[in-house]
């Protein structure tokens, strides 16, 4: 592996362990909690679609290496955006980083460049690219959590989103 994929697969792993701490903080009673706006997901829904966002990361990796990660198949069959406990969150996260830390190791620098064909892009896109957008989604409903745990009543602060160096 070289520099650069070393620091991506760092901040991914970084922001699953951010989501996992988060999912673990959430109060069982309150996983059908959810603020009073309109459309808004109960906690279990967010939960069930941080897996989504992470699954995502795995789709991408799994294109850019189709042979050597065919086995990442099996984890289509996985269910993602459900209602689910924070047990399974975090579970399920810990197998996705595991897989993603699994990919890695094949990737170099290079790879990241390369371009993987997509539903919205037929002559694809650079992997790097992919894999920014669904680290973005991620962080985007990671932070969806933290704020539903602060409405919640639950004390949340910075280092509840962040690792700081």
């Amino acid at each position: 592996m070289n520099d650069l994929c070393l620091v991506v697969q760092s901040k991914i792993s970084e922001q699953i362990e951010r989501a996992i701490h988060l999912a673990g903080l959430v109060p069982p009673e309150r996983l059908h909690w959810k603020p009073d706006i309109e459309g808004a997901w109960p906690v279990a829904i967010v939960l069930g679609h941080i897996l989504d966002c992470a699954a995502g990361l795995c789709a991408a990796l799994a294109a850019a290496e189709p042979e050597r990660l065919a086995h990442f198949a099996a984890m289509r069959d996985l269910a993602v955006n459900h209602a689910c406990t924070p047990e399974e969150a975090i579970e399920r996260l810990a197998i996705y980083r595991a897989r993603i830390d699994e990919a890695f190791a094949l990737l170099n620098d290079a790879a990241l460049a390369k371009p993987i064909v997509t539903v919205f892009v037929a002559g694809g896109e650079p992997l790097l690219t992919l894999l920014l957008g669904n680290l973005e989604h991620l962080i985007n409903h990671k932070h969806q959590l933290f704020t539903y745990l602060k409405q919640m009543g639950v004390n949340v602060g910075t280092a509840d989103l962040y690792r700081f160096r």
